[in-house]
């Protein structure tokens, strides 16, 4: 702990001019929850003997992966020392942010709670591409920009080098970007002393009707939902009555606090400054993030300008194994969809699966981690479909259609065009694996839309490509292809027509809904032979014969068979007529054939855990 880590003040005596509200910002493993650990220790809000790596990560998931997944508010008092006059103490609101592309509309939620961001990158591996995003974010935001090289007290580390590259890119001077190591916590007061020093004080009105702009909220078992808040103008206190400008609902407000690290009720909070309120509310609709929160006596006319709503980029069907748990399945995506606003679902029924959800996420570690909380928080056993994206469908008769699932692509009549979402990727790679990534991403039907190099031997590669080539395994093999140095960021840029047809996979000329996928005319019939050869080997030998066939429409493309269980009839025939034996083996098919008229293919649970399992596309579909 620093000598200048004082007791925090009370929020309610925190003038505006004392607060300094920043987010940290970086590529995911640049360290960001070592940093926010080792400022926790400095300001001494944490004891040693209560601190733990990444402090500020409360999920189990978020410490075993080493990520962050959901953005945490932490308060901390920071003591600037004056040559001339009193010693100040002011309040820092510091915001721990994700780095993954997938949780970028945490960021964005961060960055309008704040003045200032530390830009913070890792001196041994530079600027990569989700650095690049964040940062455009945070110019959009008009935050001040504060430049920081983090671990340099590694063997590997070069902080001239990459000095001189993130001074480049923000317009500055090398010697100005800031030199810290969150490990040993080397430099962490100075840089400190430039967030009081640089970051703007929070501005509004302390006299207007108040007004708060909710971040963020969790949902907590026993106190119901905890709503996040950063203050623009007025002030709350406990025991009034507030209301939520969207809703028009009213709630008293039974708490109201700061978290320093953990939630500390206070008498109130006023301009700038950011903190929780519970109202004991249990419906979770009632707290949407985005909303304004301000005073039901003496309401604000207009409400802040609220976040753009995220868009859902890939689409899974989620079921529970147990028919049973689906009540279960839909009260715990209520309660995650209040911790993570991102998240979309609706009810859909399909004939192999039964009940479950259609889900919206931003992307796959999004899906990846949303299902492994339902499993853990919830106990859940799940099924997750395939990973698919928005098509819009155009038939002869003009009538539009939009597909987020196979089964819902219209059959029986001509289509006219089909229109997928197209994403502008950026990827940054050292100079050596630029032949290796346009290979890959051709492969991937991109267009190559420009090169730029961001240094010596770094460049940064800017790919048009559409969104359903990315979300299968595109990332795993950009990072084997690259040995790892390579990283990728996308963003939504609009829709293309392309060439595209729905597979459906047939067990006795039934088709199966769960198999079925859309790709691309030059995929699909990898696509069809993958998925036979697949269920082939999983489902398990019928007293019958049962093809499995892949088709386009009305044209078979691919076809296996799984040869029926036979019991030997011949076995009781010891020598004799041959056409004793023929009548017998005609005796035996006639009867396979009656039993594959009314014979019905049991599909085990397994057999779709298996060919479901998200690696639907491996090396003969590409």
């Amino acid at each position: 702990m620093s000598p200048r880590a004082l007791k925090p003040l009370e929020p309610s005596a925190t003038p505006p001019e004392l607060l300094r509200n920043f987010c940290i910002i970086a590529h995911i493993d640049h360290g960001k929850s070592t940093l926010a650990d080792r400022m926790l220790q400095t300001t001494g809000v944490v004891s040693d003997r209560d601190m733990r790596a990444q402090y500020l990560d409360r999920m189990d998931i978020e410490r075993e992966r080493g990520i962050t997944i959901k953005s945490q508010a932490v308060r901390m008092p920071w003591t600037l020392r004056q040559a001339q006059g009193p010693d100040i103490t002011y309040a820092l609101n510091m915001i721990d942010t994700p780095g993954h592309v997938d949780f970028t509309y945490e960021v964005s939620r961060s960055l309008a709670a704040c003045e200032g961001a530390i830009l913070l990158v890792d001196a041994a591996q530079g600027i990569e591409a989700q650095t690049l995003a964040n940062l455009y974010l945070a110019l959009e935001n008009d935050l001040q920009i504060i430049p920081v090289l983090n671990k340099i007290d590694l063997p590997a580390a070069d902080p001239e080098k990459y000095a001189k590259e993130l001074a480049s890119l923000i317009g500055g001077k090398p010697e100005d970007v800031l030199r810290v190591s969150g490990k040993t916590g080397l430099g962490v007061e100075e840089l400190l002393d430039h967030v009081v020093a640089q970051i703007p004080a929070p501005q509004g009105d302390p006299d207007a009707p108040s007004r708060a702009m909710i971040f963020d909220s969790v949902y907590d078992s026993y106190r119901g939902v905890i709503t996040y808040v950063r203050m623009i103008d007025g002030s709350l206190n406990p025991r009034e009555r507030i209301q939520m400008m969207s809703t028009r609902a009213t709630h008293e407000l039974l708490e109201i606090g700061v978290s320093s690290p953990e939630p500390t009720p206070t008498k109130g909070l006023g301009v700038g400054e950011v903190g929780y309120l519970i109202t004991g509310v249990k419906d979770v609709r009632q707290s949407k993030v985005g909303d304004t929160v301000t005073n039901a006596q003496r309401p604000s006319k207009e409400a802040l300008p609220g976040y753009t709503d995220p868009k859902p980029m890939v689409f899974s069907g989620l079921y529970p194994i147990d028919g049973s748990d689906y009540p279960v399945l839909r009260e715990a995506l209520d309660k995650l969809k209040l911790s993570d606003a991102s998240l979309n679902y609706e009810p859909e029924t399909s004939v192999a699966l039964g009940f479950g959800f259609r889900c919206g996420f931003l992307g796959l570690l999004h899906l990846e981690i949303i299902t492994e909380r339902l499993e853990r928080e919830f106990g859940l056993d799940l099924i997750s479909t395939a990973p698919s994206v928005t098509y819009e469908v155009k038939t002869d008769d003009n009538k539009m259609f939009t597909v987020t699932n196979p089964s819902e692509f219209p059959s029986g009549t001509k289509i006219a065009s089909v229109t997928e979402p197209m994403v502008k990727a950026a990827i940054l790679a050292p100079k050596d694996y630029v032949g290796t990534i346009m290979e890959l991403c051709q492969s991937r039907r991109g267009t190559l839309l420009g090169m730029e190099f961001l240094g010596e031997d770094r460049v940064e590669i800017r790919y048009a490509m559409p969104l359903g080539e990315i979300v299968f395994d595109f990332f795993d093999h950009l990072k084997s292809k690259t040995a790892g140095y390579a990283s990728l960021d996308y963003e939504p840029s609009g829709d293309q027509e392309a060439d595209l047809v729905k597979v459906d996979i047939l067990l006795q000329g039934e088709a199966v809904d769960a198999f079925s996928a859309i790709v691309h005319r030059d995929k699909a019939y990898a696509y069809g032979v993958l998925m036979t050869e697949r269920l082939k080997k999983l489902i398990p030998r019928q007293q019958f014969e049962v093809p499995i066939q892949a088709a386009i429409g009305a044209r078979i493309i691919a076809r296996e068979s799984i040869r029926a269980m036979r019991k030997d009839v011949l076995a009781k025939c010891y020598g004799g007529d041959i056409s004793r034996k023929r009548k017998l083996l005609e005796k035996q098919k006639e009867g396979k054939k009656r039993m594959k008229m009314v014979g019905r293919v049991e599909v085990p649970q397994e057999a779709f855990i298996a060919a479901l399992s998200g690696d639907t596309e491996t090396k003969g579909a590409k």
